[in-house]
């Protein structure tokens, strides 16, 4: 395609709503993923720890 102006170029012919709500919901998403993915990784994590820990208590318990 071929705009005559900047103000052409962002109507994009007439599907400016969808072409740049596309682009914007895309963006959104691509920054809020890593934000998702370290806090599931944290919790995971903190959860992960808590469980070896209750299982070492167990265990030194069954021990003694």
């Amino acid at each position: 395609m071929h705009w005559n102006s900047a103000s052409e170029f962002f109507a994009m012919g007439g599907y400016a709503f969808y072409v740049w709500g596309s682009f914007g919901v895309t963006a959104l998403i691509m920054a809020v993923e890593p934000i998702i993915v370290a806090r599931r990784r944290k919790n995971l994590l903190s959860r992960l720890k808590r469980q070896i820990t209750a299982e070492n208590l167990a265990q030194r318990s069954e021990e003694s």
